[in-house]
């Protein structure tokens, strides 16, 4: 078994590619950021230095891949699913390299094995902040019709895009029951959401000339596309817009002829059925794992 770390995600591609390419659902977060980090370079984007990749390989194989490019928080980690053997490898690497490491997601039990070893090492206690489940959307089910239309937002919309993103993750906790501001909490900078903006990667559902509803979906990769964030304020819940938002941005996705994913908060009963009404399934189950 043996580890190699990139730091160009066009060369990590390279290496991972076709282990991504076998399971493009699964690997859609991995796959995702690494396209999106080398489309930011061919147009001049500069890249943390501190962001890697890695591939693990037994015999040449690869057998599991992750990464360290979260630019909010502590920066955590990343970890598709690969042997145990391999997410203790890359605990222990990690901790060779100095990094200090406070929170690790993705995949079962690889990222529970790698912050378990990772613990014992920093003498730090795994704590599980979020249960989350990716889902793919199999026969597309039409919920009930709302007022309103969706459409595609505008650099107008900036402000309001900005203030829902962040709102997202504290919402999520909330909704969830745990406290906000325990774990990382994403930031989007300007430059970010104006490049999804004018990728039409942003949708907003307007009722009578209000916006009331934000739909977000990443480029797709592999022929994946993953839906979300998915925000609606909280004086503006229940009246249908999330499952209309939804909706609407799976169908454009399909449309593009790929295959549509979420991630789910197994904690918020309210999303998980929504969801399900709409025709996501479940795929996978993940975790999000701080080191105290």
């Amino acid at each position: 078994m043996d580890l190699e770390f990139f730091a160009d995600p066009a060369t990590f591609l390279d290496a991972a590619g076709d282990h991504l390419a076998a399971h493009p659902v699964l690997a859609t977060v991995v796959a995702t950021v690494a396209s999106r980090a080398v489309a930011e370079i061919a147009d001049g984007v500069a890249q943390d230095p501190r962001h890697w990749y890695v591939v693990a390989r037994d015999g040449g194989v690869v057998t599991g891949v992750g990464m360290r490019t979260a630019p909010h928080g502590d920066r955590p980690a990343y970890l598709l699913p690969m042997p145990d053997e391999a997410a203790r490898l890359l605990a222990r690497a990690v901790h060779d390299r100095g990094e200090d490491l406070a929170a690790v997601n993705g995949a079962l039990p690889a990222t529970q094995v790698f912050a378990d070893e990772l613990g014992r090492l920093s003498g730090r206690t795994p704590e599980v902040w979020e249960h989350t489940r990716l889902h793919e959307l199999g026969e597309l089910v039409d919920p009930p019709p709302v007022p309103g239309t969706l459409r595609a937002a505008t650099r107008d919309d900036l402000d309001v895009c900005r203030a829902w993103f962040t709102a997202f993750h504290v919402d999520a906790d909330e909704q969830a029951g745990r406290a906000p501001g325990r774990a990382p909490i994403e930031t989007f900078g300007d430059d970010d959401l104006l490049r999804r903006i004018d990728t039409g990667r942003i949708w907003l559902w307007e009722d009578g000339g209000e916006v009331v509803h934000l739909t977000g979906a990443n480029a797709p990769a592999f022929g994946v596309a993953r839906v979300g964030p998915v925000y609606t304020p909280r004086e503006r819940r229940g009246r249908g817009y999330a499952s209309a938002g939804v909706a609407g941005v799976s169908r454009i996705v399909l449309a593009q002829g790929v295959r549509a994913c979420l991630f789910t908060d197994q904690a918020n009963p309210t999303s998980n059925k929504i969801y399900a009404a709409l025709g996501y399934r479940p795929v996978v189950d993940m975790v999000n794992v701080v080191l105290r």
